[in-house]
């Protein structure tokens, strides 16, 4: 019964980390990625679809992309579909190919976006405190109803506080590792 209580948060805890990962991926650094554009959905015959599943996206050099989409007719959308972002970027289309030129980030942009960083990280630590929460509110009911001793709830609670540290220090590293990442010119 603690046992599940402990799987289930350390697995919470370890998609809030993972889900810090994912979501930056998106910020960008000075250098082409991916996965910069891996969230954009396009207009595909009156569905959206990840721009993904109807073009092919490569990394030309460290500051392009090129979008190649699949079907002639999809290059007007797909370049929409850039435009209508959130990244302030703008193609520039030659026949078929979209090309994404990334201009080099400013001191300020830079560190703008370190505190977006930031601010993502201790929300994702606010997640994983609210996670150790729930699981020792979980803990605490089954000392309520007799089910567990008063030392194994201690236990448990140092337990799940190491957990909630390990999920802690991991968001720390992910968090740094990002911030070093923008900072590099």
């Amino acid at each position: 019964m603690i046992d599940d209580i402990k799987k289930d948060a350390q697995t919470r805890m370890h998609k809030s980390v993972e889900a810090l990962r994912h979501d930056l991926t998106k910020v960008r650094t000075g250098r082409a990625s991916t996965a910069l554009v891996d969230h954009l959905k396009v207009n595909y015959y009156g569905s959206d679809m990840p721009l993904t599943q109807v073009a092919s996206v490569t990394v030309a050099d460290a500051r392009s992309l090129v979008i190649t989409p699949w079907e002639k007719q999809m290059v007007a959308p797909v370049e929409k579909a850039i435009l209508a972002s959130d990244l302030g970027l703008n193609p520039t289309t030659a026949g078929t190919v979209i090309r994404i030129n990334l201009p080099a980030l400013t001191e300020e942009r830079r560190k703008e976006l370190s505190k977006l960083v930031h601010n993502e990280g201790e929300n994702t630590k606010v997640a994983i405190r609210n996670i150790r929460r729930d699981a020792i509110g979980q803990v605490k009911d089954l000392l309520k109803e007799k089910l567990i001793s008063e030392d194994e709830e201690r236990r448990s609670g140092d337990e799940i506080q190491k957990l909630t540290d390990k999920g802690i220090k991991d968001v720390d590293e992910v968090v740094k590792a990002k911030e070093q990442e923008l900072m590099a010119v």
